[in-house]
């Protein structure tokens, strides 16, 4: 039996695909990517659903007639 405490080696930082990292990176290229896909796929939804949401007749129409003015 020996008293030495080995401590155990350093392993290098991965992301949650397992693919290693470099120094300061949170995640790799590949999760990167889907986490950008992810974020402007999100955005399209809610603006097309805002546009749905409440479409008005634009505010002062040309072709309406004046009240009282028949052409």
């Amino acid at each position: 039996m020996t008293n030495t405490i080995a401590t155990p080696a350093e392993e290098p930082p991965a992301c949650a695909c397992g693919a290693a990292l470099a120094e300061g990176q949170k995640l790799c290229r590949k999760c990167a990517a889907r986490e950008r896909w992810a974020k402007r796929q999100a955005a399209r939804l809610r603006v097309k659903r805002r546009r749905n949401l409440n479409r008005r007749p634009p505010r002062d129409p040309h072709r309406t007639t004046v009240q009282g003015v028949t052409p």
